[in-house]
């Protein structure tokens, strides 16, 4: 990190021990305007930031961090193309998927792929519903299938559509067993969706259902790697692209995307990209002080690296949102967790906290208690959906309640003379609501996120788009599988050996 940059993290946490005595409470009481002054809408999404520990001065540092880190210019540069993924030597345009903002030839020209991408998609959507298919059996991991699996289940209508879409991801024989095991495979088509058609986890998964359909016309691929598909067995007819400037967990607005437009038809899955762009063009466009993307960004590094904590919740109170936490845990922990600069030094500040979270009210009746009365302060995104769309009112209003209810909790708190019974409050929070939850609503409320994870990456100087972390694991596992088949192999960790033994003796 360059001096500049660092000299303003140091001032963030000199405004951070000046209001170490401030609560919550205080700053809210000292200042009127701020229940509405931090808060912003973009089209159907409103974020209310008031409740943070930051006060004006504290903000305006903030504000001078993302102009000294360039938030403006790196959107730009995001948009445009640029090189934003040295370490792969390669552009980030997921934007593109979904919105021409640029002025570069290369970003144009990734859009007008784009769109022919889509069209491929319809195609394969209206050559399924003129045949006995009524079952789709979406077959990936991490970016493949979270995005996806996370934007089906919450905008799924009660009674299902088409085509009922069902994920498979974890090589446990167990979930594919558990997903074939209703379905009739004469009714079942079936997508494998890996961008180098070389996932250990898809490949075996694919070659069990391929062998369960007993029929590998009904299967298609979603890959970067067309020749490795067509060694499965999968011709190019039924193979729609991906690219390699696309990363995985940014992906589920490209090809990636078919269960969804199968799930939903591709009218919503159109309305789904609408609201990204729109959002893309407001991160881009916007000042930095009405900007929504630099004010979340902002509020993640203050948490972060001025008041040093570790962790960061995301609870939902829609029921159909209760897999946001685990879609989010890959975008931001897959891109922010870093510990080395773009140059390859190491970062001498903190980077991502761990993410996770639940659906409301289920986790008040779990993990809320550490949140109110543990040790560790935890703060937390709160994502309510304002419109209901089912008649149950009551339901509704008591839902809403307790959202109302446990953001006011997080900042105040509550005394008493009974320490078992007393709440410290001054847990920051951020409450984002939705107007109703649509296709152009959820589709704004994932790209705002995902520009929040860049923007934070700016700040840091670390790449946001490589996955590096990722692969170590599946070395060691593929050098572990001829000791598990029986065969020979050389195992140098004797604890592994060891476990080897335990696993492999006779009952």
């Amino acid at each position: 990190m360059d001096a500049t940059l660092a000299t303003h993290f140091a001032t963030l946490r000199a405004h951070a021990a000046r209001l170490s005595d401030t609560s919550i409470k205080q700053l809210v009481d000292a200042d009127p305007a701020r229940a509405t002054g931090c808060a912003l809408r973009v089209g159907p999404l409103y974020a209310n930031f008031a409740r943070q520990r930051y006060d004006g001065e504290a903000l305006d540092a903030l504000f001078a961090l993302a102009d000294a880190a360039d938030f403006a210019g790196g959107m730009r540069r995001l948009v445009d193309g640029a090189e934003v993924n040295p370490t792969e030597h390669r552009a980030a345009l997921h934007t593109a998927l979904r919105s021409n903002l640029s002025r570069s030839p290369i970003a144009t020209a990734a859009h007008d792929t784009a769109l022919e991408a889509l069209e491929r998609m319809r195609d394969v959507i209206e050559t399924l519903q003129d045949t006995p298919v009524s079952d789709i059996v979406s077959i990936g991991i991490g970016g493949s299938d979270l995005g996806p699996r996370f934007v089906v289940d919450a905008l799924s209508p009660p009674t299902p559509g088409r085509f009922r879409v069902h994920f498979l991801s974890n090589v446990d024989g167990a979930a594919a067993q558990r997903v074939l095991a209703t379905l009739d495979p004469k009714r079942t088509a079936a997508i494998m969706v890996s961008k180098t058609f070389g996932t250990q986890e898809t490949l075996l998964n694919g070659a069990i259902v391929r062998e369960w359909l007993g029929d590998d016309t009904r299967l298609l691929a979603v890959t970067a790697n067309v020749e490795r598909a067509a060694a499965f067995g999968i011709p190019e007819a039924r193979i729609l692209p991906m690219w390699d400037w696309v990363g995985g967990r940014y992906s589920l607005w490209s090809a990636v995307g078919l269960p969804i437009a199968l799930a939903l038809g591709m009218p919503a899955f159109e309305q789904l990209l609408a609201g990204a762009g729109e959002m893309d063009a407001h991160v881009l466009e916007a000042p930095l002080r009405e900007n929504l993307g630099a004010w979340h960004a902002l509020t993640a590094l203050w948490n972060r690296n001025a008041l040093g904590f570790a962790s960061q919740g995301v609870f939902s109170y829609d029921e159909r949102l209760k897999l946001l936490s685990a879609h989010l845990q890959q975008v931001v922990m897959e891109s922010l967790g870093k510990s080395v600069h773009l140059d390859g030094t190491p970062v001498d500040t903190s980077t991502v906290p761990v993410w996770w979270g639940g659906a409301g009210t289920d986790v008040q009746h779990s993990f809320f208690q550490a949140l109110h009365q543990g040790t560790d302060i935890i703060p937390g995104d709160f994502v309510g959906v304002t419109r209901a769309d089912h008649p149950h009112r009551e339901s509704h209003r008591a839902l809403f309640a307790n959202l109302l209810a446990q953001v006011e909790a997080f900042a105040n708190g509550q005394g008493s003379d009974d320490p078992h019974r007393r709440y410290a409050g001054n847990r920051p929070s951020t409450l984002l609501l939705l107007d109703a939850l649509t296709p152009r609503s959820l589709g704004a409320l994932i790209a705002l996120y995902e520009h929040s994870v860049y923007l934070q990456s700016l700040a840091w100087d670390i790449n946001a788009f490589d996955q590096f972390g990722v692969e170590l694991g599946k070395q060691l596992a593929n050098g572990l599988l001829p000791a598990l088949r029986g065969q020979p192999a050389e195992i140098a960790d004797p604890v592994t050996r060891a476990l080897l033994d335990e696993i492999q003796r006779d009952p």
